[in-house]
C-alpha cells in the first residue's frame, strides 16, 4: 500500500507490471474499495502466444484480485472488458457490495452479453448487492463514491463502448479512478475529471499509442494525449498514474515526453504503476518478441493474428 493523504492505495496489477489490468484498492474512512479487480493478456502479439512469464505474471494477478475480491467492502467494474473483473469466478461476489456499469443503457452490444452472463447466468445478481452506478454518489461507511456518467472508451463513438470514472472521497481529500478513458480522448470525461480538481491521485488508462493508425485512428491517439495534457495543467491531482493500453507502446517515454516536462513545470507528479507502487517497470506484453526470442516480422502495426486484442 502507497499513503495518499488519507488513503492508502495499491494497484495490484497493470500493463506497467506484466498484466493487461489497472487493478486497484482503496482503502479510507474505515472502508476497503476494490476497482476494476481483474486481468488478462493478450492472445496475440506479434504474431505470438503468451510467454511464460506472462502466464505466470498473470496467475499471480488473478490471485491477489480474487484475494481482493473477498476483502473489499465494496467493488467497483467500471465496464465489462474481462480485464476488469472476474468473470470466470463469479461465486467470489457472494454477498459482496458491487457498484457496476449499467449494463441496458449507454452501453455497446458486446458489453452488454458479457453483463448478463456475468450478472444474469453467473448469479451475480442473486447473491451479491448490485448497484448501477452511472452518474449516481453512493456512502459505504464514511467514504463517498461520485460516479461519472458513462463516457467513451477512448474517442467518442468508438465501437468498444463506454466506461465509468469514479472519485472516492474522504475528509474533504479525494483519489480518481478513469480507467480505460485512453488519455481522455473523450472530452466529456476530459471535463468531467477537470470538475473533480484537485484530487490526490488520479489512476487512468493512457492512449493505445501502439495501435494509432491501425485499430485507432491517429487522431484518437492524439486527442487522448491532449487530454492528459489538459489534466496535467488543470491540476487535476498531485499524481497521475498513466498505465494500461499505453504501456503496450515500447516507445511509451518518448509519447509522454512533453507530457514529463509539463508535468515538472506544473509541480505534478506524473508516473506508471509500477513506479507508483515502487517495482520495476515490466513490459511484458511489448517485449514479447524479445521474451520468445524472435527477430523481425511481424512488429510492424496489425502485424500477427488478431495483433493485440483492443476489446478485452
Amino acid at each position: 500500500m502507497v499513503r495518499v493523504g488519507p488513503f492508502d492505495v495499491s494497484i495490484l496489477a497493470a500493463d506497467s507490471m506484466g498484466v493487461r489490468s489497472i487493478a486497484t484498492v482503496v482503502d479510507a474512512c474505515g472502508v476497503r474499495l476494490g476497482v476494476d479487480l481483474g486481468a488478462s493478456l493478450a492472445p496475440r502479439r506479434y504474431g505470438l502466444p503468451p510467454h511464460e512469464l506472462e502466464l505466470k505474471a498473470l496467475e499471480r494477478a488473478l490471485g491477489r484480485a480474487a484475494e481482493e475480491v473477498q476483502a473489499s467492502d465494496a467493488i467497483v467494474i467500471t465496464h465489462y472488458h474481462y480485464d476488469h473483473y472476474m468473470r470466470d469466478r463469479p461465486e467470489l461476489y457472494s454477498g459482496k457490495r458491487l457498484l457496476v456499469k449499467d449494463p441496458e443503457h449507454n452501453i455497446n452490444w458486446s458489453q452488454r452479453g458479457r453483463a448478463r452472463r456475468f450478472l444474469v447466468e453467473g448469479g451475480v445478481a442473486r447473491s451479491a448487492s448490485v448497484s448501477y452506478a452511472d452518474g449516481q454518489s453512493f456512502r459505504v461507511g464514511d467514504l463517498t463514491l461520485d460516479f461519472s456518467q458513462a463516457v467513451w472508451h477512448g474517442e467518442p463513438g468508438t465501437k468498444v463502448g463506454r466506461v465509468l470514472m469514479v472519485r472516492a472521497r474522504c475528509n474533504d481529500e479525494s483519489v480518481i479512478f478513469a480507467s480505460d478513458v485512453q488519455g481522455p480522448a473523450d472530452p466529456q470525461a476530459v471535463e468531467q475529471l477537470k470538475a473533480w480538481a484537485g484530487a490526490r491521485l488520479l489512476v487512468l488508462s493512457g492512449p493505445p499509442t501502439y495501435f494509432a493508425g491501425f485499430k485507432v485512428p491517429e487522431e484518437a491517439v492524439q486527442r487522448g494525449l491532449e487530454g492528459l495534457m489538459e489534466l496535467i495543467r488543470a491540476h487535476v491531482a498531485e499524481t497521475i498514474v498513466v498505465d494500461h493500453h499505453l504501456l503496450r507502446d515500447l516507445a511509451y517515454r518518448e509519447r509522454l515526453a512533453p507530457h514529463t516536462q509539463a508535468a515538472e513545470e506544473e509541480g505534478v507528479s506524473l508516473l506508471t504503476a509500477a513506479e507508483f507502487m515502487g517495482v520495476e517497470v515490466n513490459q511484458l506484453e511489448a517485449r514479447r518478441k524479445e521474451l520468445w526470442g524472435k527477430k523481425g516480422g511481424g512488429e510492424g502495426k496489425g502485424g500477427g493474428e488478431r495483433e493485440g486484442d483492443y476489446e478485452e
